[in-house]
């Protein structure tokens, strides 16, 4: 049930932030906070990370659909056998961060992207994806840190 809550405030803190970016972005195209390092910039990305599959959308809702599902799946069965929070919490972030993706692309054919670091010259992204970035990092630490070692202490 909590980890069902972490998904939906996910959800609600990237379609709300997208909102605002559509809102006060979209006119303007750039803002910037710190010049040349940090801006917030309002793109329309129609393809996946990186802009890969570029102006494939129905495929991307497609594939992005079967991985919600799945995840959902190993999820749900993940909090049943009462595994480590950690893990629960990580693919918690990575499937509301792929929601809040899905629903642009399925709402308006694309996902809104904001956050723009210049100094690295990285993608511009958003919030679903830094989720995802996290939940998978947090994932990574499970993995090497604490799966395995708990039946050991």
């Amino acid at each position: 049930m909590v980890y069902g809550f972490v998904v939906l405030a996910v959800i609600f803190l990237d379609q709300l932030s997208k909102y605002f970016a559509k809102m006060y972005l979209a006119s303007v195209d750039t803002i910037p906070i710190i010049q040349n390092v940090f801006h917030l910039t309002y793109r329309q990305n129609t393809g996946a990370a990186f802009s890969i599959l570029r102006d494939n959308v129905s495929l991307l809702i497609v594939m992005t659909g079967i991985v919600i599902i799945g995840m959902s799946i190993f999820l749900y069965r993940l909090i049943r056998s009462k595994e480590h929070w950690l893990l629960l919490l990580s693919l918690s972030f990575v499937i509301g961060g792929a929601i809040g993706n899905l629903i642009d692309r399925i709402n308006l054919s694309y996902v809104v992207d904001y956050f723009d670091f210049r100094l690295i010259n990285f993608a511009v992204f958003n919030v679903a994806d830094s989720f995802i970035v996290v939940g998978a990092v947090l994932i990574g630490v499970y993995i090497l840190f604490i799966d395995g070692k708990r039946d050991s202490i």
